[in-house]
């Protein structure tokens, strides 16, 4: 994943999770804000309850391998929260609840020479 599309204001992260409601599938919470920006913006938020620091940066690091296999529409920020029961969930199912979550969302480009 590239830094261009990784959320790292503070600011963001406050507005977002105070003026929208998120979308709620299984282990995750995902916040949706529609902009003008030229590009997409994937925030993660994994929190203390969930593990010590090698288990949250495994997470995050699973969930940006997630997040390259498929290419993306522009004009949006997305932030995604994992919830504790996460951990008990091999990657396969990480993976396809999120992509089916993201379908729902219509965040996804439907291209021919997507990325496999």
């Amino acid at each position: 994943m590239k830094k261009i599309n990784i959320i790292k204001e503070n600011e963001t992260y406050n507005r977002m999770i105070q003026k929208i409601k998120p979308y709620k599938y299984k282990d995750y919470l995902i916040y949706i804000e529609r902009n003008q920006s030229p590009v997409y913006q994937f925030g993660f938020s994994v929190g203390k309850k969930v593990g010590n620091a090698v288990t949250r940066n495994k997470i995050k690091r699973q969930l940006k391998n997630i997040i390259d296999q498929k290419s993306y529409q522009n004009h949006f920020y997305c932030i995604i929260m994992v919830r504790k029961s996460i951990l008990e969930k091999p990657y396969s199912e990480m993976e396809t609840d999120l992509l089916y979550a993201f379908s729902k969302l219509n965040i996804i480009k439907e291209n021919p020479d997507e990325k496999k």
